[in-house]
């Protein structure tokens, strides 16, 4: 598995994979345009080529917001979901970051999972947010903190022993 950096010409493959995953998609021009905002990073993991996730994040001030991630279904649970997510921390960690945000559909708690892993807390929900379905609002705080740090270095040595 590789995580790499989201290009412009990953998108169609990217729009397909959204209009795969999600009932409600972005569209190819959506990703194009978070492209070309600078304070977003957005990341592609892949095997042999073939895009198989992505994920976004975008920084306001110290705060940043996961704007989407997603992992097709016939990859999940190899860990790519988690590969990806810790690149958009370790980016905006880097990029000044101190606390994170996102919205998870109530429904999807393999998802809410992962991201309590990497110490996200539930804190509200959003009613219909999604077509019909409330999302719960997510933060972890203080991920510029020793200990958040300690809490990657688990996470990316989890990954180290389990592999590609």
């Amino acid at each position: 598995m590789n995580i790499r950096t989201m290009t412009r010409s990953d998108v169609p493959a990217v729009a397909t994979l959204e209009r795969e995953i999600y009932p409600e998609p972005w569209s190819a021009r959506v990703f194009f345009d978070e492209l070309g905002q600078g304070n977003r990073v957005y990341v592609v993991g892949s095997d042999a080529g073939q895009i198989l996730g992505y994920g976004g994040v975008m920084l306001i001030e110290d705060d940043a917001h996961v704007t989407t991630l997603a992992v097709i279904p016939g990859e999940r649970r190899r860990r790519l979901g988690t590969r990806i997510l810790l690149t958009l921390v370790e980016e905006a960690v880097d990029r000044g970051a101190r606390h994170l945000t996102l919205e998870v559909r109530a429904t999807n708690t393999n998802a809410q999972h992962l991201y309590e892993r990497f110490g996200f807390a539930p804190v509200g929900k959003r009613k219909g947010y999604y077509a019909g379905e409330d999302a719960i609002v997510m933060w972890a705080l203080d991920i510029d903190a020793d200990e958040y740090g300690t809490r990657l270095d688990s996470i990316r040595t989890g990954l180290e022993e389990v592999g590609p």
